[in-house]
């Protein structure tokens, strides 16, 4: 027992404790990103900051009990392979890998660590999982689109652009879901209720835009739809420059596009699938198995209009299409 002195004592010898020695600081853990992006990109840094505040939504805060680490890997396949086994050699809790080449790179390293990815089109067809409800494996994430889509597309652009009658698919071969023929053949069979003659255009190359916009151009009735893959993604700025020079209406899978020029854009929300994907993290971090976690598909989709593309094209856009806008640039 001990008396009312020795207390006293005891805890004032306790305030003069160092804080280290009184408060245990919080266990850090890791996980890794690998990114088929690249840093500098100015959709970047809002999609990382969705994330981290999904995870800090769920009590997992950067720099105090969560380390993140970011491998930012470009469109180039050589690149998103090498820095898949560097992550992967860090040995992280749980990796979260942005689009179908960074979260098939991967798979080819390890079999072990959860992955959970975001904006995968077709996870199946990839092999990347065994089905939506039971994934199996190690990985588990979330969709950005579906097949449909390119029919979907193409239904926009004729109603933005009803004189179109020669529509071009834009998609890089080696890092588009199927090697392009995920979207390609949805448009390719919607196009005859359209009047549209479809014209697949593979490019491995920045250089080739120009040629394809060009092309497209020749007796003023091309249109383009530019695929959801990391190629368009990357070389944006060309391929809507040379739309514009060119004067081809053209459909973007993802909102920045039209916020960078684009005539209109139709495609899910990425920096969502980022906050979304941050669930997931959470779960494995408590000890789930991203086996037992159902691939989501996405929730919310917007349109975006550019007015002053439309004008320089010198399209007028439907009151309808208007209407069914979620945002318009004026």
């Amino acid at each position: 027992m001990i008396g009312r002195r020795e207390f006293i004592t005891l805890l004032g010898s306790a305030a003069a404790w160092p804080l280290g020695a009184r408060a245990q600081p919080a266990t850090m853990r890791r996980i890794g990103a690998l990114i088929g992006g690249v840093e500098a990109d100015p959709e970047s840094p809002g999609r990382a900051a969705a994330m981290r505040e999904g995870l800090e939504q769920r009590g997992w805060s950067e720099g105090r009990n969560l380390r993140i680490d970011y491998r930012w890997a470009g469109a180039d396949p050589a690149r998103i392979r090498l820095l898949a086994a560097e992550l992967v050699a860090t040995a992280p809790e749980a990796i979260f890998a942005h689009t179908t080449p960074a979260t098939v790179a991967l798979l080819e390293v390890t079999r072990s660590i959860p992955i959970v990815f975001a904006s995968v089109s077709d996870p199946i067809g990839d092999g990347i999982v065994a089905s939506f409800a039971r994934p199996g494996g190690n990985v588990t994430g979330f969709t950005n689109v579906e097949a449909s889509m390119g029919g979907k597309w193409l239904e926009i652009l004729k109603e933005l652009a009803p004189g179109v009658t020669r529509v071009g698919f834009l998609f890089s071969p080696t890092l588009a879901p199927g090697g392009g023929s995920y979207f390609l053949r949805p448009f390719e069979a919607a196009a005859p209720s359209f009047n549209v003659h479809p014209i697949a255009i593979p490019l491995e190359d920045a250089a080739g835009v120009e040629r394809a916009l060009a092309s497209l151009a020749g007796g003023g009735s091309g249109g383009l739809i530019a695929n959801s893959d990391v190629f368009t993604t990357r070389h944006r700025a060309d391929i809507i420059a040379a739309a514009a020079r060119h004067r081809v209406p053209a459909i973007y899978p993802f909102n920045y596009f039209a916020a960078d020029g684009g005539l209109v854009a139709y495609g899910t929300d990425v920096k969502d699938l980022w906050r979304r994907a941050a669930s997931y993290l959470d779960r494995i971090l408590r000890g789930e198995k991203p086996a037992d976690l159902p691939v989501q598909a996405p929730t919310k989709f917007e349109l975006l209009l550019n007015l002053r593309t439309a004008r320089a094209l010198g399209l007028e856009v439907p009151a309808t299409l208007l209407a069914r806008a979620d945002e318009v640039i004026e």
